[in-house]
């Protein structure tokens, strides 16, 4: 134990300890995370630079899509290495500081990434429901304006939590039962009250997302409403398979966090080890799937994709 920078004694570093009650899941699991996390740098890496190096491509729908893989990327390198530095070398070890600059980027990022959904659902509104202002709407200031609000609105909401975690006691205990630096992991150790903490954490996280999920919704119920009336051969399929897929994948991002908090509300019912789990697996699936669905499955990508290729060879 080191001396805390408030003067009170402290930890200087915390251990990850992954998968407390089911060591074996670290062999299994790390496998199919590997080849995950591949899948998710190098589908993202694809689809950045064939929408950087395709004039044709810049327009406002593919900054949106490239902002998505960004926020993608940098979760993923944020957590996975480190999740496999642990199963590979049982190198559990995270410096005080690090450990809450990840907890802040995860917050955030998940933060961003729920709001770009909403945006693109919106794009997706306009496109379908008012197709001849779309150009005049979805423009390029119109993205500008949007990356602005995401950063800063996520960026600034969600740094209240690592803060007030930072600044909270740490009586010595040092060993995190879970394989991220999560807040409620984390502030559990503390020797302090941390009611407030959790109150932001559950607070923040249904402010943030649940704004985000109501207006996607919304969106895409409008849509919905819209391509049912579509009297032209083949629209309402094409509308129905574009934005289908879309709501899939947003549903899912927004299931498998709310599966999340549950399993923490009934942690006496369910192994500890489940969240954990998911904690992981969710930093790393969407952003897996996200370029697959918004990109290989648009047309002007795939033609993009397949162009670059064309070069390189």
């Amino acid at each position: 134990m080191t001396p805390h920078r408030n003067g009170s004694t402290g930890v200087s570093e915390f251990l990850l300890n992954c998968f407390v009650r089911s060591p074996s899941w670290q062999l299994w699991l790390s496998l199919p995370l590997s080849i995950l996390f591949l899948v998710a740098m190098g589908a993202n890496g694809v689809l950045l630079i064939t929408i950087w190096l395709e004039a044709s491509l810049h327009q406002p729908m593919y900054y949106l899509l490239s902002l998505l893989s960004l926020l993608d990327i940098v979760l993923c390198l944020t957590v996975i290495p480190k999740v496999l530095i642990i199963f590979w070398f049982d190198l559990k070890s995270i410096s005080f500081d690090a450990c809450f600059l990840q907890m802040y980027i995860i917050n955030c990022f998940y933060a961003m990434e729920s709001c770009t959904f909403m945006v693109m659902a919106y794009d997706r509104y306009v496109a379908i429901c008012h197709p001849l202002r779309y150009p005049s709407i979805i423009t390029e200031r119109f993205v500008a304006k949007a990356a602005a609000f995401i950063l800063a609105r996520n960026g600034i909401v969600t740094v209240t939590l690592p803060i007030l975690s930072s600044r909270l006691n740490y009586c010595g205990r040092n060993v995190i039962e879970n394989c991220i630096c999560a807040n409620l992991s984390v502030s559990k150790l503390s020797c302090d009250d941390v009611t407030i903490n959790r109150i932001l954490q559950f607070a923040g996280g249904w402010t943030l997302l649940g704004s985000d999920l109501i207006l996607i919704f919304l969106s895409y119920g409008l849509i919905l409403r819209a391509v049912l009336r579509l009297k032209a051969e083949g629209a309402m399929a094409k509308a129905l398979s574009t934005c289908g897929s879309h709501f899939i994948l947003i549903l899912f991002f927004s299931t498998v966090l709310l599966v999340f908090v549950l399993t923490h509300m009934m942690k006496k019912k369910v192994s500890p080890d489940v969240p954990v789990l998911l904690n992981v697996l969710h930093n790393v699936i969407p952003a897996a799937l996200n370029p697959i669905v918004y990109g290989v499955r648009t047309q002007e990508i795939k033609q993009g994709i397949q162009r670059l290729l064309k070069k390189g060879w």
